[in-house]
């Protein structure tokens, strides 16, 4: 029963307890690394020269510095189906801005978003109209960060990305907000179409990186392709080769988090996909994978985190075609999102655009594109 203790919007400040820096540090500097196999090279997997670098800079990290970046913007945790839900919520002094969920990636979090936050909420201020503006909702998954403890989802057991979507349908509404936009890549693509799926009153679209559609062995699906849908094609049976994580994850979670939980050089290997998603090409800065990694590990949130690949496996949910508005931006070095399988799948795409620049991980490489496309959807 729901109660209006348990709906409050509660503010929330992020203190790391010294002694869990203390620790970490304490287990870098007794890290023991693998002994290099033969060619120790991204082909394999994360290479030992690259985690022996990381550490030497893992050790000289300001995690303060970070936590005082977070908390420059409202922090906030609230309830919902049982569930601690930490969010961010920055509102623009602009009157008619647009209400506008982030959602983050797996292996990221909220902090993803920190450097969209002043050029979407201020556009003015940021070469952009006062038309321009979002207000501005970044919540943590649940599991995920400071979205914890994980409860139970409606219904029992796991979160699958449905769920989630009901969630943050309920947290909008919770903050007043009758109409509202969504964006997200990777796991936050998800989410943001199941929200386009369930299209509640007042959707204004998703704006995605990714939609995950694939080929489905119908009869003559592929004879209207051309060089870049086999290009695609070619870089999904890229991904394929090295997603050795998907399986893990959706397979035997508690397995691998285990050795994520007690290890931090592990969790630092195991987020390779920071490094390695666009074969080589990531953006991403060491700064910005330290400071998620960082963040997994002093939340010692990666039991939940890998749980939703499983969730997502086992949830017997039939597949749902979308008929909510949605708009795609795909970036170079990123899942090239197949268009033709994409429009099977979701009819209501009004908004396609392609850059020569970043990858999977657009908010953290390339901020200024991503929030030049969004005002483009959302305008």
């Amino acid at each position: 029963m729901t109660t209006t203790t348990n709906t409050q919007i509660r503010p929330f400040t992020i203190d790391i307890p010294q002694d869990a820096l203390d620790d970490l540090q304490h287990r870098l500097a007794h890290t023991r690394y693998p002994v290099p196999a033969l060619g120790d090279a991204w082909s394999y997997g994360t290479p030992v020269s690259y985690l022996q670098d990381m550490v030497e800079r893992w050790q000289r990290f300001d995690w303060r510095a970070q936590e005082a970046r977070m908390n420059a913007v409202p922090n906030f945790v609230t309830d919902i189906d049982g569930q601690t839900v930490h969010f961010v919520h920055v509102r623009s002094a602009e009157p008619n801005a647009t209400p506008l969920l982030l959602l983050h990636t797996y292996p990221g979090s909220f902090a993803e978003f920190l450097d969209l936050i002043g050029p979407l909420t201020d556009p003015v201020a940021h070469g952009g109209r006062a038309e321009d503006a979002f207000h501005l909702v970044v919540p943590s998954m649940p599991g995920f960060g400071f979205s914890t403890p994980m409860a139970p989802a409606p219904g029992g057991g796991d979160w699958t990305t449905a769920a989630v979507a009901g969630a943050y349908d309920t947290l909008m509404r919770r903050l007043g907000y009758d109409s509202y936009g969504t964006h997200g890549s990777d796991g936050g693509a998800m989410v943001s179409r199941e929200l386009a799926v369930l299209d509640p009153p007042g959707f204004l679209g998703a704006h995605v990186l990714q939609l995950f559609s694939f080929p489905s062995g119908a009869p003559d699906e592929m004879e209207d392709f051309g060089p870049k849908e086999y290009a695609a094609l070619e870089f999904l049976g890229w991904f394929q080769s090295v997603g050795g994580y998907n399986g893990m994850n959706g397979t035997r979670p508690q397995t691998i988090a285990a050795a994520l939980s007690d290890s931090p050089v592990g969790q630092l290997a195991y987020n390779e996909l920071f490094e390695n998603f666009g074969n080589g090409s990531s953006l991403v800065s060491t700064e910005q994978v330290l400071t998620q990694v960082s963040l997994y590990w002093l939340t010692n949130t990666s039991a939940n985190a890998v749980r939703y690949h499983y969730a997502e496996g086992h949830s017997g949910a039939e597949p749902q075609v979308s008929h909510g508005r949605i708009g795609v931006a795909v970036f170079k070095d990123d899942f090239q999102t197949i268009r033709p399988f994409a429009e099977r799948d979701n009819t209501g795409i009004e908004h396609w655009s392609e850059f020569e620049r970043g990858g999977h991980y657009a908010a953290l490489e390339v901020p200024e594109l991503l929030v030049s496309d969004l005002r483009t959807f959302f305008g």
